[in-house]
């Protein structure tokens, strides 16, 4: 951790650092749930039972080390490995320390690296980015191990979940439904998870396009650990769960699907369906039309049918759409996550041209690229809406674009049009109050929020801080920080937020201490990730925020790397998050 250089200026002072640096460490490792085996030097070992957890310790502890006086991010470096290790006394062995070992020698200074094993882990519910490095040798490793790099922590990811200000429901409401994460059916299908996670969120979209039913969303049901439908109940507060199972083994598709009522547990009904792939999509209408009669009892046919959304022709287009849609999840992870996406997407639209879904996801995957051309991002999706009026993603996408070129009214129709098809979707409902808060209607955000959080009590991070920025432009900066300090990590656009307010408030001593936190989260963040960020309608307020943050320090311009031109959907890292939700 300590240059030589710093103990020949003042070696005093420099063991003092060291061990206070230390002791950081240490406190970071036990919130995270971790245990230091050894101690050398400058060096720390530490064993985590989640590797998500050794992750986000590594990271919180660079932040924590990049804040003291006189030191920097650079004055350390992290490896990180999965492997089964061995506990003799206090002290741990194995290959798999070993590993680590020689992965954290081998990183650059200030890095914090890991190996694939631990990569395959995390990936899915990442809290950062990564750099693929290529494969490396280590000392006393006979096999080459590829190695990936953290970058900076992601704001956007459909999987970094906070608990929201409301309380769990303290009654079960009587036509509710939550859908639990469909699973493959066996860990020979782990290749089929994209499969799974496709058809959890069409069923919640469909039946959360029914007005008479509550419907939770699909992220609320994954943050339980359980499941038990009477737990799922007390905590969702909905009296229904369908749960289901996934297999697809050439042509067929089988599926284990069952409605459970959570007052009791008891088994409502269950069914085993195989059918050609083809007809998965008959399939799901008429478990929708099952779900749907048994909570809300008699609900109109016309009302199912105006709520289904625009089925394509070919299969192997809807296959080739929801493997899209897995790598577009993971694009803030990795790059060729992002590629992959368009990559798939192209082939859902060469598939079946009628099916609209894909040409606008296209376009949210292609707005991470620097050759992004908005004017041409615009005519696929209007597009994709003339094959589908009813789809509500791409109008909230469409609402985004015009909202990027500064026709708000245009994006207020295209936003209205998004919650009124989706009326009991959450994510869409609280991706929908950033526009509101830009077109300078934050109360109105804020009931959309409110709305979201009723719906999901585990909104994604990156949507229940839009109450932050709410809250800022209202001036109610007391309760914005203590909404901002609620959340399970800091983002960089709530830094930004609480930047300004503190500035407002005439405290630049913390002010400062904030652009120190930032920079150390990420030392590319600038005033330019505000400007293409911050979308309001009223130049003043931007200018505001611009002037704010630059009195207390941010720099103008990004100090390395490159500003991506437009942000995309559910989990880029990028500068414009708001711009496409």
């Amino acid at each position: 951790m300590a240059s030589t250089s710093a103990m020949e200026l003042d070696e005093e002072q420099t063991i003092a650092r060291v061990v206070y640096c230390m002791s950081l460490i240490g406190e970071v490792v036990a919130s995270f749930g971790g245990r230091v085996f050894n101690t050398a030097g400058d060096a720390i070992l530490a064993e985590f039972s989640s590797p998500v957890n050794a992750l986000r310790a590594a990271m919180e502890a660079r932040l924590a080390i990049g804040s003291v006086p006189r030191t920097c991010t650079h004055d350390m470096r992290f490896g990180l490995h999965l492997a089964d290790v061995a506990v003799v006394g206090d002290d741990l062995r194995g290959d798999g320390v070993n590993i680590a070992s020689r992965i954290e020698a081998s990183a650059e200074p200030g890095e914090i690296e890991v190996s694939e094993a631990l990569y395959d882990q995390v990936r899915r519910v990442s809290p950062c980015a990564f750099e693929a490095i290529g494969e490396r040798h280590l000392k006393g490793v006979s096999e080459p191990v590829k190695i990936y790099r953290v970058g900076a922590a992601m704001d956007r990811h459909r999987f970094q979940v906070a608990p929201t200000r409301a309380p769990p429901p303290s009654s079960i409401r009587p036509t509710s439904v939550a859908v639990a994460p469909f699973t493959t059916a066996s860990v020979a299908d782990q290749d089929q998870t994209f499969l799974a996670e496709g058809m959890t969120d069409d069923l919640t979209l469909e039946l959360s396009r029914l007005k008479s039913l509550f419907v939770t969303s699909r992220s609320a049901s994954m943050v339980l650990r359980t499941t038990d439908p009477v737990e799922i109940g007390k905590s969702l507060g909905v009296h229904y769960v369908v749960a289901g199972s996934i297999r697809k083994a050439g042509s067929y598709v089988r599926l284990n699907i069952s409605l459970a009522g959570t007052e009791r547990g008891h088994l409502v009904w269950s069914d085993r369906i195989q059918r050609p792939f083809e007809e998965i999509l008959d399939v799901m209408d008429e478990i929708t039309a099952r779900v749907a009669a048994t909570v809300s009892g008699r609900i109109e046919q016309s009302e199912l049918a105006a709520a289904r959304l625009k089925r394509p022709e070919s299969m192997s287009a809807y296959e080739h759409y929801l493997r899209g849609l897995d790598h577009h999840r993971l694009a803030g992870v990795a790059d060729f996550h992002l590629h992959e996406a368009m990559h798939w997407f192209e082939k859902a639209m060469k598939a079946d041209p009628s099916f609209g879904r894909p040409f606008a996801m296209h376009v949210c995957s292609w707005s991470s690229l620097p050759s992004f051309d908005l004017r041409l991002g615009e005519l696929q999706t209007a597009h994709a809406l003339e094959l589908d009026p009813t789809d509500p993603e791409a109008h909230r996408v469409m609402g985004s674009l015009k909202m990027k070129r500064g026709d708000f009214a245009a994006s207020r129709f295209h936003h209205e049009k998004a919650i009124e098809m989706a009326p009991n979707d959450a994510y869409t409902i609280g991706r929908c109050a950033a526009f509101y808060l830009f077109a300078g209607e934050p109360e109105r955000a804020l009931q959309l929020l409110d709305r979201a959080e009723t719906l999901d009590p585990f909104l994604p991070v990156w949507i229940t801080e839009e109450r932050v920025a709410s809250l800022y432009t209202l001036g109610r900066y007391q309760e914005m920080f203590e909404v901002s300090h609620k959340l399970p990590f800091q983002t960089r656009r709530t830094y930004i937020y609480r930047i300004a307010a503190r500035m407002a408030c005439s405290d630049l001593d913390r002010a400062r201490q904030l652009v120190s936190q930032a920079l150390a989260l990420d030392p590319t963040l600038s005033v330019e990730y505000l400007r293409m960020q911050e979308l309001f309608e009223d130049a003043a307020i931007t200018a505001s925020l611009v002037d704010r943050t630059c009195a207390a320090g941010l720099p103008s311009s990004p100090a390395t790397g490159e500003i991506a031109h437009v942000a995309s959907s559910h989990s880029r890292n990028d500068v414009a998050q708001n711009t496409l939700p």
